[in-house]
């Protein structure tokens, strides 16, 4: 077929289907088998032909497109997720459009009006609102929630954070600490409050508490946990053999401070942190952490939100990926 446009008449003759079968496939709707859509989708590749999205759009109301609100995209653990839901759209042609909120609600808000504005087919976000939105409760297009759940979110896909948590607190308790620091994120959203509870939880069974000082609310980020840390030491000493932060950043900083102030890791301090980003693994000493499945989570997200715009049945309507302990040298 070179040098000639290809027509969807050419891909169903080709594919040995009706035309009809072709649109619903290209348009993902559903009513034919997996064979089917797996064999007008290569058809489709191996002919070259490109559906007039806007055509379909005026069409269908649809724009093939979904919608993806992530609140840091330099942040690794979202970078990753963006970067599976990209590759897992692209095979059912749809096109991704990629928002970061800065963890801003009224940002957030724009976003999401903006991509109804856009008539994306549907919506995948991290919120970082405690509530869904008014214009998220609206029926005008699904919406599946990845690793925070605002209070009443319908669709959700999320790491064990508790056990995640409770993991942590275990790994410092059987290592040997007494008097551990909590660092977390000073938000509460779910996320952080589940690895709190966990963590809080493994140290009850071990008779140890965490309580006072020894909880440390900051921004989540590498400079202010290395701030914070150097500026407790500075005021109480090093008067405590553990620390649990609620992401790899904060570890990084603290283990930082306590290098700095001449303090030893693991062999005075041990430390845990949440994630596993790349960072963890190449820092010195390389870090114990909680490893969440980035991929697991996006394509359990993904495979769900395409459901929906297909309007097929959805069993699980909250999805809790696994997380396990990946123990390294500070502890």
């Amino acid at each position: 077929m070179e040098g000639k446009k290809v027509s969807i008449v050419d891909v169903a003759r080709t594919a040995g289907v009706s035309t009809a079968t072709v649109s619903r496939v290209v348009n993902q709707l559903g009513g034919y088998s997996k064979e089917t859509e797996k064999k007008v989708l290569q058809t489709i590749k191996e002919c070259g032909f490109r559906p007039n999205v806007n055509a379909i759009g005026l069409r269908t109301r649809r724009s093939h497109s979904v919608g993806v609100i992530v609140p840091d995209i330099t942040n690794e653990f979202f970078a990753k997720i963006v970067r599976t839901l990209d590759i897992f759209f692209v095979k059912y042609n749809y096109s991704v459009l990629i928002c970061d909120s800065n963890e801003d609600p009224e940002l957030e808000e724009r976003h999401i009006q903006d991509m109804f504005d856009k008539n994306v087919d549907g919506l995948i976000y991290v919120s970082g609102m405690e509530a869904i939105s008014s214009l998220v409760k609206s029926p005008r297009v699904p919406v599946v929630f990845i690793d925070r759940s605002p209070k009443n979110a319908e669709f959700i896909v999320q790491s064990d954070n508790y056990q995640g948590g409770y993991l942590a607190g275990k790994e410092l308790c059987e290592k040997g600490c007494v008097r551990p620091l909590l660092i977390r994120d000073f938000r509460m959203a779910s996320t952080i409050q589940q690895r709190r509870n966990g963590f809080l939880d493994a140290l009850a069974e071990y008779g140890k508490r965490c309580e006072g000082d020894f909880e440390i609310t900051i921004l989540p980020d590498y400079k202010s946990a290395k701030e914070k840390v150097t500026g407790f030491l500075s005021e109480k000493g090093c008067c405590f053999d553990g620390i649990f932060t609620t992401n790899d950043m904060m570890a990084l900083g603290a283990m930082h401070a306590l290098a700095e102030a001449g303090y030893s890791v693991p062999g005075q301090v041990k430390i845990v942190g949440f994630d596993n980003v790349s960072l963890s693994e190449f820092c010195n000493p390389p870090m114990t952490t909680i490893a969440q499945d980035t991929e697991q989570m996006a394509l359990a997200a993904g495979e769900a939100l395409l459901k929906l715009i297909r309007k097929e049945p959805i069993k699980q309507k909250e999805y809790v990926v696994p997380i396990h302990l990946e123990v390294r040298n500070t502890t």
